[in-house]
């Protein structure tokens, strides 16, 4: 059986519609036979579509991901993912660094090139913190309210026409636990 090049394109937010064209764009130009994409946060633990791509890969299959930061969220994350593609004798690339760990230097490369995008990633969220902290001491900041409790009214609503958890979960697209806790009054 032929082996097939698997592709796998993420962006954070839906609004990055041209992110993900440009992935998809460059994946298709690799030779991509079959692409998985999601938009789901990095640090999104939940990433159904990889995960689908990751079961998908089988013995020979080539994995390609536009940029590392489009895989990993970690150094730990990019470990389990390399060690699952190991372990089926599937081959990763990373087009826009050159990396195909088919080769002894692409391995090498890939763990290197995995601890610095660890190492800018909790750069970027400690200047984050820092920015929040001094927001905060200034007053300029309040945070983010709860997206369910946004909907606290709709919630109230819903299981006063008689709706149940599940429907409520499903016309408002909140979690169960918040549906019980915004009826419990907490």
């Amino acid at each position: 059986m032929p082996s097939t090049v698997i592709g796998y394109a993420r962006t954070s937010t839906l609004d990055q519609t041209y992110g993900l064209a440009a992935q998809l764009r460059d994946l298709e130009a690799a030779g991509c036979d079959k692409v998985f994409q999601e938009q789901v946060s990095s640090v999104d633990k939940n990433r159904p579509e990889l995960e689908r791509a990751l079961e998908y890969a089988r013995e020979g299959d080539v994995f390609v991901v536009t940029k590392l930061d489009r895989l990993a969220r970690s150094m730990p994350d990019l470990v389990r993912i390399r060690d699952t593609l190991q372990a089926k004798g599937v081959t990763l690339k990373i087009l826009a660094l050159g990396i195909d760990t088919s080769t002894p230097t692409g391995k090498l490369m890939m763990n290197l090139l995995g601890s610095i995008a660890e190492f800018e990633r909790d750069i970027m969220l400690e200047r984050q913190r820092e920015g929040i902290a001094k927001a905060k001491e200034e007053g300029k900041y309040k945070g983010r309210a709860p997206t369910a409790q946004r909907k606290a009214d709709d919630v109230r609503k819903l299981k006063a026409e008689g709706k149940t958890a599940e429907q409520i979960v499903e016309a408002l697209g909140v979690s169960r636990s918040s549906v019980f806790r915004i009826l419990k009054g907490a």
